[in-house]
């Protein structure tokens, strides 16, 4: 295999030779993502039809379900056809699609979060100029540049790593199409300009954690003069959430595309991508509704005109 044009497929991690294991991780894997979909589905819908949510906060909150929704599908249902399939095949159209849209997604999602941490700010340093800084028109500017910022991440990385010969073999030691598993397939020193491409969006990823965490030194310290305590717990429980799902999807993401290849295990590497690609699509919804009295009661409501 020459390069990656003479590449028609690649094989995707194989969690067992065994029928009964593979059933078992179908089950695993269909279970957190029919968690994900449920939850996610919840709060889209919840936002959309109760009007006391037609808010900011909500707005963004509506964005990175959608966003958790096509992360969580672009990887989770092909490794479950697989194992129920009892195949490791990728097309090599396929894995350039995964890798695109997990840039894209996850580079969207984490460009929301820092949005979101705007906001909190701004509502809570900020209260008498929020309706004016986060009005309706530029909450949309907002997430329509978190959408093309992941856009253009997507494709920088996609042709990137595209367009390097490929002679190492096929097998990628993860079950979607990772781009740190993809260089290890890469003959040339034409991956280490992947490599900085990876290390100048870790800077980028960085800088937007530097103003999160400096944009929550200055929420606490207002919240704690607070003089109500029913007012210090409603901004914790609206902060606290987000910091949470921040906190979980950098670490995990940092690790898995930076870490030396010294720490490098095909158990490690599979632990870490679980972490970042399935748990916060899954968990999301439940920390941002379990410390959240109007959108618990907005989704005890559509409950109940569902069931």
């Amino acid at each position: 295999m020459s390069n990656g044009s003479s590449l028609n497929e690649f094989l995707l991690l194989a969690f067992s030779d065994t029928r009964e294991l593979q059933l078992l991780h179908f089950s695993l894997f269909l279970g957190i993502y029919l968690a994900a979909l449920l939850g996610n589905g919840l709060i889209i819908t919840a936002v959309a039809c109760d009007h006391r949510l037609h808010t900011p906060m909500y707005f963004f909150l509506l964005n990175l379900s959608l966003l958790d929704l096509g992360t969580i599908s672009t990887t989770v249902p092909k490794s479950m056809a697989n194992s129920l399939w009892n195949t490791r095949a990728i097309s090599y159209l396929g894995c350039a699609a995964q890798v695109f849209l997990a840039f894209f997604l996850f580079g969207g999602e984490y460009y929301l979060l820092t949005v979101m941490a705007y906001d909190r700010y701004n509502a809570i340093c900020r209260p008498l100029h929020y309706g004016t800084i986060m009005g309706t028109r530029a909450c949309a500017k907002m997430a329509a540049a978190a959408w093309a910022s992941g856009f253009l991440t997507a494709v920088l990385h996609t042709a990137n790593t595209f367009s390097m010969p490929l002679c190492e073999g096929n097998v990628v030691e993860q079950f979607f199409c990772e781009v740190p598993q993809i260089l290890k397939l890469s003959c040339s020193d034409s991956y280490l300009r992947e490599v900085g491409l990876l290390v100048l969006s870790a800077c980028l990823v960085f800088g937007c954690f530097i103003f999160i965490v400096l944009s929550y030194v200055q929420i606490f310290t207002a919240v704690l003069r607070i003089p109500s305590e029913q007012g210090r717990h409603k901004a914790f429980s609206t902060c606290l959430p987000h910091l949470a799902v921040v906190s979980l999807f950098v670490s995990t993401a940092m690790f898995a595309y930076l870490k030396p290849p010294s720490l490098s295990s095909t158990a490690l590497d599979l632990v870490v991508a679980v972490l970042y690609a399935m748990v916060p699509p899954a968990v999301n919804p439940l920390i941002y509704s379990m410390r959240n009295k109007e959108l618990k009661d907005a989704l005890r409501k559509v409950i109940s005109w569902t069931f």
